[in-house]
């Protein structure tokens, strides 16, 4: 599918319907705001490394880096944004691809700022192809949605049976200590993930949709007071989730708690998710990072350095 296609389902959506009218800057999708990523890993020489790179700005990833001293074979590409956040009207792609056997670890720079908008929306679409025997952790940083911002992604995932993939999206209700109404100011956010086998078999969709003014954002079962939270898609071999699942458990203390967390099966075999909200970004990254560390123990029997990335 091109570039025009994809975008094209999120011009589409029901959700964002309502915000059609062109910024006064500069149109929608012009020339400038149209970021594209695409990266592929495969064994070389007995190593994975990134032998496709291929950027438009804002999006940039310049090399594939070692530094993990618990997987030194590891590539890790941090993706970064050089143009300070996401505006109205602009329109990423990002296509990453694991070819078998290989392994690698994408993530960002720094937390993703959707800015405040006064027309339009923001887009992102995003393919995650994961072949036999391949592992990949795509976990970026948080979303941080400013007030009065739209933002819609979707993420369609291909994996093959015997590979794993662990994939966050963790969002940040606003600046909640910049202005007391950013707590879930945003006007919109619709986060959609789809996943099949490489045979074309669907394995689940799952929809995220937060729109401003939605009275149940506060419910018991839902947010409840809490500012952060993670969506963590664990796609691996029934047997591994298994084991996963067991030593995770359950995080949800009876008083006053700084953060719950729990882990659930996902449809046809494929896998777990975990959900998890906090008080404040660094109480759901620590759930995020326990989760984290028992995927990659279990699914590739290492585990993860004492201070890495999130502390």
């Amino acid at each position: 599918m091109s570039l025009h296609e994809q975008l094209g389902r999120l011009d589409a959506a029901r959700e964002v319907s309502g915000f059609k009218s062109e910024p006064a800057q500069m149109r929608a999708a012009a020339p400038g705001k149209v970021g594209e990523l695409r990266l592929g890993f495969s064994l070389r020489g007995g190593r994975s490394v990134l032998h496709d790179l291929y950027r438009v700005a804002p999006l940039l990833v310049q090399q594939a880096l070692y530094f993990d001293e618990a997987m030194p074979e590891l590539p890790i590409c941090p993706i970064i944004s050089v143009g300070g956040g996401i505006l109205q009207g602009d329109r990423y792609k990002i296509d990453i691809k694991v070819e078998a056997g290989a392994s690698a670890q994408v993530t960002t720079q720094s937390a993703n700022r959707v800015h405040q908008m006064d027309a339009n929306y923001a887009s992102q679409h995003q393919t995650v192809t994961v072949e036999s025997g391949a592992y990949l952790e795509y976990l970026p940083d948080f979303t941080i949605l400013y007030r009065d911002s739209r933002f819609i992604n979707q993420t369609d995932i291909v994996i093959a049976a015997d590979a794993t993939l662990i994939y966050g999206e963790m969002i940040l209700a606003g600046r909640k200590h910049h202005h007391a109404d950013e707590r879930f100011g945003f006007d919109l956010l619709s986060m959609a993930v789809t996943a099949r086998r490489p045979d074309g078999k669907k394995l689940f969709t799952e929809k995220l949709l937060i729109e401003k003014g939605d009275p149940t954002i506060d419910d018991p079962a839902v947010m409840k007071g809490f500012d952060a939270f993670a969506n963590v898609l664990c796609l691996t071999p029934p047997d591994v989730a298994t084991r996963i699942k067991e030593r995770f458990g359950t995080n949800f203390p009876d008083e006053a708690p700084r953060a719950i967390s729990g882990v659930s099966r996902l449809p046809n075999g494929a896998g777990l998710m975990l959900r998890a909200v906090g008080v404040e970004s660094y109480d759901v990254r620590r759930e995020v990072r326990r989760f984290w560390q028992i995927v990659r123990e279990e699914a590739r029997g290492r585990t993860l350095p004492q201070e890495f990335l999130w502390r």
